[in-house]
C-alpha cells in the first residue's frame, strides 16, 4: 500500500477511536512526521486525501480539524464489466488463457509478493454487443480465489472476487496510450498502428492485501476514460 494511505489510515483509526475528536486540531506537519517516522511530503499527502474525503478541513489562522468521524471513499471500485453492464451495453468475454504462472518482477512487485511466487494469470477478450473493445490481463495471487473458465465468460472479475469476500477498496491506476501491435489490432478489429489507451491498475482490499493487478488495452476508437475534478 502507498505510504501515505498507510498514515491516512492511522488516522482514520485514531479519530474514529475518539483519540483525536470532532474539532479537534491535528498537529503542524513538521511535528506529525517526526512522531510518524515518515517523511513531510508523505504526511502532507496523508492529510490532503483526507481532507479530499470530508474528514478534515483546513482553516486560515487555525489549522487542520477533525470535521467528520468517518472517511467518504467509494465503498467498491467498478471495472469494465461493471460499466459496461450500468450502460446497457451487453458485455460478453472470450477467456483466452486461464493459467498459473510465476510471477515476473514486475507483477510481484505489484502484488508485494516475492518473484517467482505463483500467480493465476487470466487473458480476456472484452465485447460490448458484438464488437470487441478491450484486452485485458490480470495477475491475482495464487491463494486469494480458484477462478474457473466457465465463471470469467459470464462475470467480471471484481464480482468474482466481491462473491469470494475479496472486496476491492483501493486502487491506484495508471492510463496511457500507445500503438497496436499487428496481433493486437487483429484481436481488437483494428488496423495495426491503431491508436490503443492502455491502463495499469493495482487493487488492494480495505487491509492493504493486495487482489490483482491489471494491464489493459482500450479501442480508442471506441472507449475513453472520463475524469470528474473539482477545485480544490
Amino acid at each position: 500500500m502507498p505510504l501515505y494511505y498507510q498514515v491516512a489510515t492511522r488516522l482514520q483509526e485514531l479519530i474514529e477511536s475518539g483519540e483525536i475528536g470532532v474539532g479537534d486540531r491535528i498537529e503542524n506537519e513538521v511535528d506529525l512526521a517526526d512522531r510518524l517516522g515518515v517523511s513531510r511530503p508523505t504526511t502532507r499527502r496523508a492529510i490532503q486525501y483526507l481532507v479530499e474525503r470530508g474528514m478534515l478541513v483546513r482553516k486560515r489562522g487555525v489549522g487542520t480539524q477533525v470535521v467528520h468521524p468517518k472517511v467518504r471513499r467509494p465503498v467498491e471500485l467498478s471495472s469494465l464489466y461493471d460499466d459496461l453492464i450500468a450502460g446497457d451495453q451487453r458485455p460478453r468475454t472470450a477467456v483466452l488463457s486461464l493459467k498459473v504462472v510465476p510471477a515476473d518482477a514486475k507483477v510481484a512487485a505489484a502484488l508485494n509478493l516475492v518473484p517467482g511466487a505463483e500467480v493465476t494469470l487470466i487473458e480476456r477478450l472484452r465485447y460490448a454487443g458484438d464488437e470487441p473493445l478491450a484486452l485485458m490481463h490480470n495477475a491475482i495471487p495464487l491463494d486469494i480465489l480458484d477462478f474457473k473458465h466457465e465463471e470469467l465468460e459470464v462475470r467480471g472479475l471484481y464480482e468474482l472476487l466481491r462473491r469470494a469476500g475479496r472486496v476491492p477498496r483501493m486502487a491506484t491506476q495508471v492510463i496511457g496510450a500507445r500503438n497496436a501491435t499487428m496481433a493486437e489490432a487483429n484481436m481488437l478489429g483494428e488496423k495495426r498502428g491503431a491508436s490503443l489507451l492502455t491502463m495499469a491498475r493495482t487493487a488492494w482490499d480495505d487491509r492493504g492485501r493486495a487482489l490483482e493487478y491489471g494491464s489493459h488495452l482500450y479501442r480508442a476508437s471506441r472507449y475513453s476514460f472520463e475524469l470528474n475534478l473539482s477545485a480544490g
